[in-house]
């Protein structure tokens, strides 16, 4: 019996599990992607488009498992894990990069004179010794003067004069004088920073007092190259219109002003009648606009009355 073509068949069914393209395909472990920068067939693309599709994910993803497979694995309680190596794909930040520190008096000094920064180890050799002690800190070699046995003294000392105090008292002024320093460098780049955003803020706001000086507000203005848009800069205006009440009490306002300056004019004084006085009296404290909505409620009321 002859089952050659079945077992063809079947064959046919299983592709292999190496992938061959023209330009290999590109597999960064790291992110678990591939990358596949072979050009697109149009014609396949064109026949059948799903079916093309699942032959390029097919092959992306048996490279991407290939390469899973190849890497070294560690046994855990849910079975052996793959060590994924570091990615290879650089991904843009997600911030912008930080703005660089000014130089310190020091770096400025050594840049001037070409003097380049070499690395001090922690731990110093001593030949008294014969060990490695640190350079700073406890039991450091800074303090070796102040721990000797004996001491040199200058013969024009004074009675009461302390070497091991002295050289203590040496030993913290150069300390505190390295943090005056740092202090004066931060300080430095502080009022640079400073000194850069209120030169900002000057602009800005030179900007906009430009721009509310013309009758638009800057809304037909020639934009700058980056310009932002300026917010909550509107200008009001009056409405044209107004309601029966407002124009009522507009009226009695000005008649009562009309009638006070004629008293003053007859009588030649100006502090005959006082204006508001009189229309807190009339209102009975409540101003002219509520004595101007009274009047307006009495004449709707005698209109309809009259209808009726």
């Amino acid at each position: 019996m002859d089952v050659s073509n079945l077992l063809a068949s079947h064959a046919a069914k299983f592709q292999s599990v190496t992938v061959e393209k023209e330009t290999p395909l590109d597999v960064d472990a790291g992110f678990l992607t591939v990358t596949d920068l072979n050009p697109i067939d149009e014609e396949s693309y064109k026949s059948n488009l799903e079916e093309y599709l699942q032959s390029t994910t097919r092959d992306g993803i048996q490279a991407l498992i290939a390469a899973l497979y190849a890497l070294p694995t560690q046994p855990s309680p849910d079975g052996p894990l793959a060590q994924l190596p570091p990615p290879t794909t650089n991904l843009p930040r997600a911030k912008p990069l930080p703005k660089p520190k000014p130089p310190t008096k020091w770096e400025r000094f050594a840049a001037a004179k070409g003097i380049q920064k070499q690395h001090r180890e922690k731990k110093i050799w001593d030949e008294e010794k014969q060990e490695w002690v640190n350079r700073w800190g406890r039991d450091g070699k800074n303090k070796e003067k102040e721990d000797q046995w004996i001491h040199e003294v200058k013969a024009n000392a004074d009675v009461d004069f302390d070497p091991v105090q002295a050289t203590r008292n040496a030993r913290k002024a150069r300390v505190a004088k390295n943090e005056r320093q740092k202090l004066q460098n931060i300080a430095r780049g502080q009022a640079v920073r400073e000194e850069r955003s209120e030169r900002k803020t000057d602009i800005e706001r030179t900007l906009a007092s430009t721009r509310t000086s013309t009758a638009s507000m800057g809304k037909f203005d020639k934009k700058l190259e980056g310009d932002k848009k300026m917010r909550g800069v509107k200008r009001k205006f009056d409405p044209t219109e107004a309601s029966a009440e407002q124009e009522k009490s507009l009226a009695l306002l000005s008649k009562l002003d009309g009638e006070a300056k004629r008293g003053r004019k007859d009588t030649g004084g100006d502090n005959v009648l006082n204006v508001r006085k009189a229309i807190r009296s009339v209102s009975r404290g409540r101003g002219g606009v509520a004595l101007g909505r009274e009047a307006g409620r009495g004449g709707a009321r005698g209109k309809r009355g009259g209808k009726r």
